[in-house]
């Protein structure tokens, strides 16, 4: 059985737990696996750096503070978005607002960037399929998913971009939007291997099965769109093979952190010397000299 939580109640430990309204430090800071540090237990990372990174979060960088304001405006939930009257961050004048807009909270944006995701998400609306994913009063954004791994006792968390309110009789589809330099269909396939979207699909998948709102039908799609003029869109579902090899990283993610915990201790690349040979180029550059 899955229990909905409202915001601020302290999720235990247990059963699938859907919470409404959970702020999103808090998400973040929840013990349990997601899907971004399943990726970073696997190659080419490793359990050292995701065991670090866990201790000492990245500061975010401006490309992510960029796809925050754009989710913000999309999707209709995070930090309130603020217009600063500069030409750029390298004045001390201009970084202290921003530290100030950050400090109450919100997201500082040079007048150029707030016009251009104002004009992303006016694109977003205006496209037949993204525009009617993420329609107002289709859904709920950021909602947080909680649970327990069936393999391996591992906890698992989701965050869903925009959970739509499920339909009797139709399947359920989980939209995810990511903002890219290339939302052609080669650009996605690509971003897909380097990023592991395939992994998140399936987690994500997982999760909203788990916590019963969705069936084995349930989809997941990307919503991909361009950050340069003209905003371009594009609607993608990763294909059934490729969620299958996905959920196989992703449970064994699940197994190495379980290892890890019991254990205590978390390995880097080797542990042991490695043998090293040229690239397949690089040794065919090389065999004239041979």
């Amino acid at each position: 059985m899955t229990s909905t939580l409202p915001a601020g109640t302290e999720v235990p430990a247990g059963g699938p737990r859907v919470v409404e309204n959970m702020p999103e430090a808090e998400y973040h800071a929840h013990p349990a696996l997601s899907s971004t540090g399943a990726r970073r237990l696997l190659p080419p990372s490793c359990p050292a750096l995701f065991a670090y990174e866990r201790e000492h979060p990245p500061q975010p960088k401006a490309a992510f503070e960029h796809g925050r304001a754009a989710h913000r405006l999309v999707l209709g939930d995070g930090p309130d978005l603020v217009r600063v009257d500069f030409d750029d961050w390298r004045t001390k004048a201009a970084r202290a607002e921003r530290e100030e807009v950050r400090a109450a909270g919100g997201l500082a944006l040079l007048p150029d960037d707030y016009d251009q995701v104002q004009a992303m998400a006016a694109a977003i609306r205006q496209h037949p399929v993204a525009g009617a994913l993420f329609a107002p009063g289709s859904g709920q954004p950021e909602l947080s998913l909680f649970w327990p791994d069936a393999a391996t006792g591992v906890e698992c968390r989701a965050r869903l971009d925009w959970a739509r309110t499920p339909e009797p009789g139709r399947r359920l589809i989980v939209p995810d939007y990511k903002t890219a330099a290339d939302a052609s269909p080669d650009g996605i396939t690509k971003a897909v291997a380097a990023w592991g979207y395939h992994q998140q699909a399936a987690w994500y998948l997982d999760g909203v099965r788990a916590c019963g709102l969705g069936g084995e039908d349930a989809v997941f799609l990307l919503v991909v769109q361009e950050k340069a003029p003209p905003y371009l869109v594009t609607v993608a579902q990763i294909v059934p093979s490729s969620l299958q090899l996905g959920a196989a990283r992703n449970h064994r993610a699940r197994q190495i952190f379980a290892e890890c915990t019991a254990s205590g201790r978390w390995p880097g690349y080797a542990d042991q010397p490695v043998p090293i040979s040229l690239p397949t180029w690089a040794a065919i550059r090389d065999e004239e000299y041979l």
